[in-house]
C-alpha cells in the first residue's frame, strides 16, 4: 500500500467540494514526528452559513423523509460497501494524521461502515404507534427527525464517532452539518466520499473542519440548526450547552470519563491484568472509555501492580506505521499536559511504579506507559481525566468501599469489575454508577450496545437501536372520525 496522503483536502458542501470562503487553510501535522504532511480547507463562519443552508434546504425537500426507509436503508448499505472499499486509504489517514496503527485504522474504517449497515438495517423498522381512544378517535404517534442536526466529533476516533452519528441522522431522515477535528480531520472526508458515491442527495451531509472558537461556535449557535451531537471534552460541552440553551435545543452529550475497574479478592488476577493493559493503553490511552483507574483489594496490589508494570514495560512504542503497542498522543499539547499531570500525581505521593511523562529524546509526542500506586482518592490524578497511557491504582479493604472510591468522581461514562462470582458481579453492576458497566473484560460490547454517560460525563445514548431515539420526537396525531354525537357516522 502506497504511503502517500493527497496533501490537500476540501470542505464538503452541498454534494460539492469547496475551499474555504476566505482561502485560508490548516497544517495537519504526524503526531508520530511533528512534520506536516497536509492541509485542509478552513471553515469558518461563512462556511457554516452554507454548510446549513444545504442542509437545510435538503430537509425542507422532504427527500429523504418521502423516500421509503427501506430504500434510505439501501441508500446506507451503499455508503458502506464505499467505505469498505476505501478502508486501506481510511487505514492511512488514520495512521498518519492520528497516530494509529494501519490495523488500528483499518477497523475503524470497518467499524464505521458496519453503523452504516446496522443503522440502515433500523431505517424502516422505527415505527409510531396506535393510542386507542374509542369509537370516534384515531390517534397514532409518528417519530419524526429534527430538521437539520449538527455534529462535532473528538479527534482520537473522528471517524468511527462521525458515522455513528451520521448514520443515525439519516435514518431518521435528518439532514447533517459534521464539523471533524482540525487535529485529525482527514478520516471523516471518507464519510463525504463515501455519500458521494452511493449518490446521497446533496446537502444531506455536509463535512466541514475548521478550529472550535470560529467553526464550531458558529456551527451550534447558528440559528437554522434544530439538533446537537457532541462528544469531546466536559469545558467544551458546557459551552455548547450555553449556546444550546439560547435556543432550547435538544442535544447529545458525551463528555469523556474517568472509569475505574473494581478487581474482587476472588478475581482471575491474570485476566484482570491483561484487560485493564486493554483498557488503559489502547491508542495510548485516548479513549473516552479507558480504564484509568483499577481498585484492588489492599492485600492483592503488590501482586497486581507488579504484574502490571511487567505489562508495561514490555510494551513497544513508536509510530503507529511500524506497528507499535503505545503510539503517539495527538498533539505536543496534549503531551505537556499529560506530562505535568503526572509530575504533579508525584508530587501529591504517588509512586510511578513505570514511566512517568513524556519521551523527551523521541520525535513526535509520546508518554511512556504509566502505572501510578500509592494513588489515593481525592489525588488529582484518580479525579481528572488524563487522556494518555497513565492508570491509577487504588486499594479498599471492603466491598462498599470500591464502590464508593469508583463513584467517587464527577464522572460516570464506564465502569467495571472483575469476579468470577455471578452474584458479586449483579450486585457491584447494579451499585455502579456509569452509562456501562463491564464484567471481567473491558471495552465488552459492540455497536449494538447503548453508549452513554451519567452525572457530568452527559447525557443521550449513541449506538445501539436506542440511540435512534435520540434522533427523532414524537408527533401526536389525534383524528375525530365521527360527525359528531358520539355515534356511528351515517350510511
Amino acid at each position: 500500500m502506497s504511503q502517500e496522503l493527497k496533501k490537500y483536502w476540501k470542505n464538503y458542501i452541498g454534494g460539492n467540494w469547496v475551499d474555504g470562503v476566505n482561502g485560508d487553510r490548516i497544517s495537519i501535522e504526524n503526531p508520530a514526528t511533528g512534520l506536516q504532511i497536509a492541509e485542509i480547507a478552513r471553515a469558518t463562519q461563512e462556511d457554516i452559513d452554507l454548510a446549513v443552508t444545504a442542509a437545510r434546504t435538503c430537509f425542507n425537500s422532504r427527500v429523504l423523509y418521502n423516500m421509503r426507509p427501506t430504500n434510505r436503508g439501501a441508500l446506507m448499505f451503499e455508503i458502506a460497501r464505499h467505505m469498505t472499499e476505501m478502508a486501506d486509504e481510511i487505514a492511512l489517514a488514520e495512521c498518519l494524521d492520528n497516530g494509529k496503527t494501519l490495523t488500528g485504522g483499518k477497523n475503524e474504517a470497518l467499524a464505521a461502515a458496519r453503523y452504516f449497515t446496522y443503522y440502515g438495517g433500523l431505517a424502516d423498522k422505527l415505527e409510531g404507534r396506535m393510542i386507542p381512544l374509542g369509537s370516534d378517535y384515531l390517534d397514532y404517534t409518528i417519530p419524526s427527525p429534527f430538521g437539520v442536526s449538527a455534529q462535532i466529533v473528538p479527534w482520537n476516533f473522528p471517524l468511527q464517532i462521525a458515522a455513528r452519528s451520521v448514520a443515525c441522522a439519516l435514518a431518521t431522515a435528518n439532514t447533517v452539518v459534521l464539523k471533524s477535528p482540525e487535529l485529525s480531520p482527514l478520516s471523516t472526508y471518507f464519510i463525504a466520499e463515501a455519500c458521494h458515491r452511493a449518490g446521497v442527495p446533496a446537502g444531506a451531509v455536509n463535512i466541514v473542519s475548521g478550529y472550535g472558537h470560529d467553526c464550531g461556535a458558529s456551527l451550534v449557535s447558528h440559528p437554522d440548526i434544530d439538533h446537537i451531537v457532541f462528544t469531546g471534552s466536559l469545558k467544551t460541552g458546557q459551552s455548547i450547552l450555553h449556546a444550546a440553551a439560547e435556543r432550547v435545543l435538544p442535544c447529545i452529550m458525551e463528555l469523556g470519563g474517568k472509569s475505574a475497574g473494581i478487581v474482587f479478592p476472588d478475581a482471575n488476577i491474570d485476566q484482570a491484568v491483561n484487560s485493564t493493559a486493554s483498557g488503559i493503553f489502547t491508542h495510548a490511552g485516548q479513549v473516552c472509555s479507558a480504564q484509568s483507574r483499577l481498585i484492588v483489594p489492599a492485600s492483592l496490589r503488590d501482586q497486581i501492580v507488579e504484574k502490571l508494570a511487567q505489562k508495561a514495560v514490555g510494551l513497544t512504542i513508536g509510530a503507529g506505521i511500524n506497528g507499535h503497542d503505545i503510539t503517539p498522543v495527538i498533539s505536543g499539547q496534549q503531551a505537556e499536559k499529560i506530562d505535568a499531570m503526572c509530575k504533579k500525581a508525584i508530587q501529591a505521593g504517588a509512586e510511578a511504579v513505570t514511566g512517568g511523562g513524556r519521551i523527551e529524546e523521541m520525535d513526535g509526542h509520546f508518554i511512556k506507559p504509566t502505572i501510578f500506586s500509592n494513588v489515593t482518592p481525592s489525588m488529582t490524578i484518580a479525579q481528572e481525566e488524563v487522556f494518555g497511557p497513565v492508570l491509577s491504582v487504588l486499594t479498599y479493604d471492603d466491598p462498599e468501599e470500591a464502590i464508593a472510591i469508583a463513584n467517587g468522581t464527577d464522572y460516570g461514562l464506564c465502569a467495571g469489575l472483575y469476579t468470577k462470582d455471578l452474584s458479586t458481579a449483579h450486585w457491584a453492576a447494579d451499585r455502579l454508577v456509569a452509562g456501562q458497566v463491564f464484567v471481567n473484560e473491558w471495552f465488552a460490547g459492540g455497536i449494538e450496545t447503548p453508549f452513554g454517560g451519567t452525572k457530568r460525563s452527559g447525557y443521550g445514548r449513541e449506538k445501539g437501536q436506542e440511540a435512534l431515539l435520540n434522533y427523532v420526537q414524537t408527533k401526536n396525531v389525534g383524528i375525530r372520525i365521527t360527525d359528531g354525537g358520539g355515534g356511528r357516522p351515517g350510511g
